[in-house]
C-alpha cells in the first residue's frame, strides 16, 4: 500500500526506527526522536543502495515521488544516481545534472576503480585546471567543437601540446560517456582530429651503452647521499619497475627467502598484482636496508616522515647531483635500459621481457598471462641481468656478453 500525506502526518515515533514504505523502493524513515527522512533502497552494480531523497514536511510526498523516478530514470540508463549526485555536488551545482563537469566527474569516478591512484589525479587536475573553468557549467549535449577547440587551444598557447592532446583525449573519454548515457547525441571531439599541432615525439632519457651502464653503476656505488636514496638507486636497475612503483614499496610485499617481490594490482598501472623475482644482488640491497627502514611499512620512506614513501623526485635527483642531465638518464631509464639490453646484447625472449616489464602480454590463445607466467624463465633473466650488470661495474670497458636464452 502506498503512503499518504494523512498517513505521514500521523504516523508516530517509537523507541525504535520505523520504515514506511511508498513502493519502488521507496520510503519513509521515522526515528524514535519524530525526524522523517525519505530514502530510495536500490540495486547497481550488484550491490544494494540507498540514496537520500529529503526529510519530511520539508520535502513532501509528491516531491520524493519525484525525485525517486528521476533516480529511477538514471538506473535505467546505467547511472548510479548515488555517485551521479556527488558528482553534481562536487561541481557545485546540484540542479545541473547534465553540465559538462557534472558528466565528466560522474565518469572520473567510475573509471577511477580501475585506474592507480597518480593517474586518477592526474586526470581530475586537467580538467579541473584547463576544462571545468570554461566549459564545466555548459549541458554537455550543447558543446561544439569550436568552443572545445578554443578551449584546449589556451593549453596549445602556453606550449603544453601534449597536454593539449591527453586533455582533448579525456574529453572524448567524457563524451562517449554522455552518449552511452543519454546525456548527448554526438562527440564533438570526433571533429577535431588533426586540429592540434602535432606532438614532437620525444623519448625518456636511458643509457643503453654497455659501456656507459658501468660508469653510472659504479656513480651509483660511490653516491654519498642517504643510504635510503642509495639503496633505491641501486635496486632500480636490478628490479627495472615504474619509478612510482619503487618509491611505494612495502616491506609486506617482500618475501627475501623466496627472493620475489610481489606488487598488488592497485599499486600497477595495469591494475593487475605483478611478480618481481629479486637476483640476490636485489636481496642484499634489501637486507643491507631492512636493518634502517625494517620496522617501518616503506623500504624506501620518506625522510620528512616514515608514514610517507619517497618522494617522486628522490631517485631522480640523485641522478641529478651525481651529474646525469636531463636528456642523459630518467627514473624511466632503467626500464629502457633493461629493455634494450636484455634483448639486443644478452638475447633473452622478448615475451619474458615484456612480462617482466608489466606490460600486457598475450598468450597464443589471446589471453593475458597470469603474474606467475614463466616464472622459472624469468627468474634465470633477472640472475642473468645483475650478473651481467656486475660485469659491466668492474670494467667499463669489458666486451659486453652475448648469449642466447634458453
Amino acid at each position: 500500500m502506498t503512503l499518504t500525506d494523512t498517513a505521514i502526518r500521523k504516523a508516530k515515533p517509537t523507541d525504535k526506527t520505523q520504515r514506511l514504505f511508498d513502493g519502488n523502493g521507496m520510503y519513509l524513515e521515522l526515528s524514535p526522536n519524530g525526524g522523517k527522512w525519505w530514502r530510495l533502497k536500490y540495486r547497481f552494480g550488484g550491490k544494494e543502495k540507498r540514496l537520500s531523497l529529503g526529510t519530511y514536511p520539508d520535502t513532501g510526498l509528491a516531491e520524493a515521488r519525484g525525485l525517486r523516478e528521476v533516480a529511477r530514470a538514471l538506473l535505467r540508463i546505467g547511472v548510479d544516481p548515488g555517485v551521479q549526485r556527488k558528482a553534481a555536488k562536487a561541481a557545485g551545482d546540484e540542479r545541473a545534472a547534465n553540465s559538462f563537469e557534472v558528466v565528466a566527474r560522474e565518469w572520473h569516478a567510475k573509471q577511477s576503480a580501475t585506474w592507480v591512484e597518480l593517474h586518477a589525479s592526474r586526470i581530475m587536475l586537467r580538467l579541473e585546471n584547463d576544462i571545468f573553468p570554461w566549459l564545466g557549467n555548459r549541458p554537455i549535449a550543447d558543446i561544439t567543437a569550436k568552443e572545445l577547440l578554443a578551449t584546449v587551444n589556451r593549453i596549445v598557447d602556453r606550449g603544453a601540446v601534449e597536454s593539449a592532446h591527453r586533455v582533448l583525449q579525456n574529453c572524448g573519454q567524457v563524451m562517449r560517456y554522455a552518449i552511452a548515457t543519454g546525456r548527448a547525441e554526438r562527440n564533438p571531439v570526433t571533429d577535431l582530429r588533426g586540429a592540434l599541432p602535432p606532438v614532437k615525439q620525444t623519448h625518456l632519457a636511458a643509457i643503453v651503452d654497455p659501456v656507459a651502464i658501468g660508469g653510472l653503476l659504479r656513480a651509483m656505488d660511490a653516491y654519498n647521499g642517504s643510504l635510503v636514496t642509495k639503496c633505491a638507486l641501486r635496486l632500480a636497475p636490478l628490479v627495472f619497475v615504474r619509478p612510482g612503483e619503487l618509491r611505494q614499496a612495502e616491506w609486506a610485499e617482500f618475501d627475501l627467502d623466496a627472493a620475489q617481490w610481489n606488487i598488488p594490482a592497485e599499486k600497477m598501472k595495469m591494475r593487475e598484482p605483478h611478480l618481481v623475482p629479486l637476483a640476490s644482488q636485489a636481496v642484499a640491497i634489501l637486507r643491507e636496508l631492512h636493518a634502517l627502514t625494517g620496522r617501518g611499512r616503506y623500504v624506501f620512506p620518506s625522510a620528512r616522515s616514515p608514514q610517507r614513501p619517497m618522494s617522486n623526485n628522490a631517485v631522480l635527483s640523485a641522478l641529478r647531483r651525481m651529474g646525469y642531465a636531463t636528456d642523459e638518464m630518467s627514473g624511466h631509464g632503467f626500464r629502457a635500459m633493461a629493455r634494450t639490453v636484455l634483448d639486443e646484447v644478452l638475447h633473452f625472449r622478448p615475451d619474458y621481457i615484456e612480462h617482466q616489464l608489466a606490460h600486457a602480454v598475450k598468450d597464443p590463445n589471446g589471453r593475458a598471462y597470469n603474474r606467475t607466467a614463466h616464472l622459472a624463465e624469468r627468474r634465470k633473466m633477472m640472475a642473468g641481468w645483475a650478473d651481467y650488470l656486475d660485469t659491466l661495474k668492474v670494467s667499463g670497458n669489458v666486451i659486453p656478453i652475448t648469449r642466447k636464452a634458453s
